[in-house]
């Protein structure tokens, strides 16, 4: 079985490769730096949102953080084992949403994700947005897509596309899971 991996230490590891101290990092993230300290000593697993933040400080996508030598280089075709679960690796095990990338979006400039929502799954109260454009299409259950001061319920063959520089949020409020399919370019996370 592989060791579990060590989010604390990997971007202790990377934040003293930047020379740059946890206050910097706090300060380049935009959060408070008792956050990076708590992450560094394994006392607190960050949420994607607060783990894409800080590794925005430091100019890395997440991608990088979990897999830094990437897939192999033209590789055209992943199983489903070989996506890779951005969100597992932060050692919440409660979490109610799982988002699988396609291979390297880094080297393609699209990631495309394969998104579960469990029932209550929610991106958070703090609306997204980024330099990006996203769509995605729903291929089970329903997703409460909030974009701007538009909100709608989509529901299994509804898709969604906009500037993701407006901010946006993705919720599950039925009692079942909903899965989607959904691409970002240049890539988010």
């Amino acid at each position: 079985m592989d060791d579990p991996f060590d989010v604390g230490e990997r971007l202790k590891k990377l934040r003293v490769s930047a020379g740059l101290s946890q206050r910097q990092l706090a300060q380049y993230a935009g959060v408070p730096h008792g956050q990076i300290s708590m992450i560094e000593t394994n006392r607190s697993s960050p949420s994607v949102a607060s783990l894409r933040k800080i590794l925005g400080g430091m100019g890395m996508s997440m991608t990088e953080f979990f897999e830094p030598d990437g897939q192999s280089p033209g590789q055209v075709f992943f199983s489903s084992d070989a996506l890779l679960d951005l969100t597992s690796q932060l050692g919440d095990t409660s979490s109610k949403l799982t988002l699988k990338q396609v291979g390297n979006a880094k080297e393609h400039g699209l990631q495309i994700l394969k998104e579960h929502y469990a029932p209550g799954a929610d991106t958070g109260e703090t609306m997204l947005s980024h330099p990006a454009n996203e769509g995605g299409i729903v291929v089970s259950g329903e997703l409460e897509v909030t974009v701007g001061n538009q909100t709608q319920i989509l529901r299994a063959g509804d898709s969604y596309l906009f500037n993701s520089r407006q901010p946006h949020r993705f919720r599950n409020i039925s009692n079942e899971p909903a899965e989607v399919i959904s691409a970002c370019t240049p890539p988010y996370l």
